[in-house]
């Protein structure tokens, strides 16, 4: 080796040395799950370039990258609807104050977070120059609520939509946003005005309603452990947990890295409440008339928070890579245009490869940034793989591939980079999803005694598999000791015992855990 390829030898090293000490320095701008659990995740959210507060008291602005998340929860779940027979529609933002009561158990349960219009205009303030103030003029006749849910301007509709049996059933999903005033909110885990899709279906009968409940709740569940790599347990909220308004409500439940439970969908069955309530009749194949059985079902953007919470660390985000913006990052490290030019040529020709196969990727070859920035922003995003190439990896006709999960890096040879890809991407969308499922049954702990119960939750947290005697007394009661409360009743798994509180006899363990 002469001393001109030494030289060049020994600065390329460096310059890699350089980026990954940088990188290794930009990691300490987290703080740790274990030192403030809540604080990283606020901090991640905010760093990783997800969302942030708005102007707008407990409102958020998504990013993005954040929204490009979403995009992609959004487009999967879309699909998955459509499949099975569901067709998107949109209805009003306002309900009227009236429907919104029609539905007493639905409006009792809503009412404290509901926001209401009751003014529709605003006039110079002539004590305040340069000020608004409501115009006394403009008050509405009737006022309105922002929708916190949209069962009852729905089920108006349905009214005009439904006379026969042969107009059922009615599949109608809507993607749209609702406002529910929270007073402690949280980016995506609990804001004021969140986004959502939300399914109202209309049945002929009991049994097909109810099917159609517990086929979203396994959509559902489906997208969590398939897409997401986030495993949940399915069951049945109590009567206490249940929506609004529902005879029945279905659920996924995920546990996060804190040991707390999170809600990650639910399915209701809403039996005849909403038919009856707006009188939503149907003459049936006998020339009877009968009202509607439906159902209604939703998922929000607070599946980015269990996204975040599930696979993340201290690092960073870490993303599966069905849902990641990018799967994969390029990044170049080089010195003058010309080797910048070689570099970019190879990109292109791997680029179109691995579009043509399905993969996403990206090339960062931002002039404005260094490749330790681009190291540590992408880390911090959780891009799943990173493959960076410079002059003396084009000489070897090699890459560096660096997988986000593991930490793990390999040479491969440009050749063989495609397939390995694809392989890698699924061996990290399968490795987070054995990880949090590890996790998950780790952490369910079987107690048979209240002090028990007591001690795990404090100690460990997580799911706690325990006997109810199924009253709602009991459930407060440990809810209010505990702040402890009962998140899925698995149905069909029998198991006579006796209640950890009132000692009571129990026909089942239901799963406990404190929440988000």
């Amino acid at each position: 080796m002469n001393i001109l390829k030494l030289t060049r030898f020994v600065i390329y090293n460096i310059t890699k040395i350089n980026c990954y000490a940088k990188l290794q320095k930009m990691d300490k701008r987290l703080v740790s799950r274990e030192e403030d659990y809540s604080k990283w995740y606020n901090e991640l959210v905010v760093k990783a370039g997800l969302a942030e507060n708005s102007a707008v008291r407990g409102c958020m602005v998504i990013k993005p990258y954040g929204y490009a998340i979403w995009e992609k929860m959004q487009f999967q779940l879309d699909k998955m609807f459509k499949e099975s027979g569901h067709e998107n529609a949109y209805f009003p933002l306002f309900v009227p104050k009236s429907l919104f009561e029609a539905e007493e158990k639905n409006a009792e349960g809503f009412a404290k977070e509901c926001a209401i219009v009751t003014h529709y205009r605003l006039q110079n303030d002539p004590e305040n120059k340069g000020k608004l103030r409501v115009d006394p003029n403009a008050k509405l006749e009737e006022e309105l609520i922002i929708r916190p849910t949209s069962e009852a301007i729905i089920w108006n509709t349905y009214k005009n939509w439904i006379q026969s049996y042969r107009d059922l059933p009615i599949l109608i999903n809507q993607w749209a946003n609702v406002v529910r005033w929270e007073m402690r909110t949280r980016l995506f885990l609990r804001t004021a005005e969140f986004l959502w899709q939300e399914g109202h279906t209309a049945h002929e009968t009991k049994n097909e309603a109810m099917e159609e409940t517990i086929m979203i709740n396994n959509l559902y569940a489906d997208f969590a452990e398939n897409f997401m790599s986030m495993p949940v347990i399915k069951g049945v909220k109590s009567k206490n947990e249940t929506f609004a308004g529902a005879e029945k409500t279905y659920c996924i439940e995920a546990l996060m890295q804190d040991g707390k439970a999170l809600q990650a969908g639910t399915s209701h069955f809403l039996g005849q409440n909403f038919a009856k309530a707006f009188d939503v009749k149907f003459a049936d194949r006998d020339g009877k008339l009968n009202y509607v059985w439906a159902s209604s079902w939703g998922v929000s953007s607070r599946l980015m928070g269990a996204l975040i919470m599930t696979h993340s660390d201290d690092k960073g985000l870490v993303l599966p890579p069905k849902l990641a913006p990018h799967q994969v990052i390029f990044i170049p490290i080089y010195k003058n245009a010309e080797q910048l030019k070689s570099i970019s040529k190879v990109v292109k020709d791997l680029r179109y490869k691995l579009n043509e196969v399905g993969v996403i990727s990206k090339f960062d070859n931002r002039e404005t940034k260094r490749p330790g920035e681009k190291f540590a922003q992408h880390e911090i995003q959780g891009v799943p793989v990173r493959i960076t190439i410079g002059p003396k990896d084009l000489e070897k006709n090699s890459l560096e591939i660096f997988r986000r999960d593991t930490f793990e890096k390999q040479f491969i040879q440009i050749n063989d980079s495609v397939e390995y890809v694809l392989q890698l991407l699924d061996q990290i969308q399968d490795n987070l999803f054995k990880k949090a499922l590890s996790f998950r049954d780790e952490n369910i702990t079987e107690v048979d005694n209240f002090d028990d119960f007591k001690n795990i939750l404090e100690a460990k947290g997580g799911f706690i598999s325990a006997h109810w005697d199924g009253t709602d007394e009991t459930e407060n009661k440990i809810k209010e000791l505990t702040k402890a409360t009962i998140r899925c009743i698995p149905e069909g798994v029998k198991s006579t015992g006796k209640c950890i509180f009132s000692g009571e006899p129990s026909e089942q363990r239901v799963f406990f855990a404190k929440a988000y």
